[in-house]
């Protein structure tokens, strides 16, 4: 009977594991801008838009960030991305910015990467420096569109709301945090997976292409796999347990 449940319980343990790491993996395979909050003062900050491929069968090959005009980034620069070509596209505001620079008058709306490919089970950072954040809001809410090499396409622009459960397919939001203390002039480390590109000015239908990028694993999977480690590892305690007791049990019927 206990080498029953000592068995069930191991399965118990191989399923809870399963659980763990699928809801890490599901919770974090969206398209997102990280970081995702800086104060409202932030200057030249590099952000990346993370793309991960959610198909088991076919390559990303495309990817559309669309940029808010009711609350336009003033400035922005892109990090070439080996394998990949960007396309900029710029609109004209009714009202000019006015910045430390002089007054913005063009602002990005759109840049698409297309030419390379995020391989199923990898991911991709497209690297894009912002001179300034925009005023009056406290989120800037992008729309990002996905497009696989079997021509479907995810559309990331559901807005999550306050007190709500997370949309089906959300969009990249970043959250602007209140001004720090200083000057706004925050130096900006480039995310890990774009260390070291040089940015490339912002320009109407610019392009950039080169060789072909190598994709990591993301690191919420690294803390799914951790959280799934320590389940195992009480459960198979409880295991231990269990087997210690029927061992004990049969050493004193012996010795009776």
């Amino acid at each position: 009977m206990r080498t029953s449940a000592v068995l069930r319980l191991a399965a118990a343990s191989a399923v809870a594991a399963a659980t763990v790491v699928a809801a890490a993996t599901t919770a974090s395979a969206h398209v997102i801008v990280d970081p995702s909050s800086v104060p409202k003062n932030t200057t030249d900050q590099t952000f990346a838009f993370r793309v991960p491929n959610e198909d088991d069968n076919n390559s990303t090959v495309k990817v559309e960030i669309d940029f808010p005009t009711d609350h336009p980034v003033p400035s922005a620069l892109v990090a070439p991305v080996p394998g990949w070509t960007d396309k900029i596209t710029t609109t004209k505001l009714a009202t000019p910015i006015h910045t430390d620079d002089g007054d913005v008058t063009d602002v990005v709306s759109q840049i698409v990467w297309t030419g390379g490919q995020i391989a199923p089970g990898h991911y991709q950072d497209f690297t894009v420096e912002f001179g300034a954040l925009p005023e009056g809001t406290d989120k800037v809410v992008f729309k990002a569109l996905q497009t696989y090499s079997d021509g479907n396409v995810v559309r990331w622009i559901e807005e999550p709301q306050a007190g709500q459960p997370e949309p089906k397919n959300p969009a990249p939001v970043l959250t602007l945090t209140a001004a720090t203390a200083d000057d706004g002039d925050s130096p900006s480390a480039a995310p890990s997976a774009a260390a070291g590109a040089k940015p490339a000015p912002a320009a109407t239908g610019g392009t950039t292409t080169t060789a072909a990028a190598a994709a990591s694993s993301s690191d919420s999977t690294a803390r799914g796999l951790g959280i799934a480690g320590i389940v195992v590892g009480v459960l198979g305690t409880a295991a231990g347990l269990l087997l210690g007791r029927r061992g004990r049990g049969g050493d004193a019927g012996t010795s009776a």
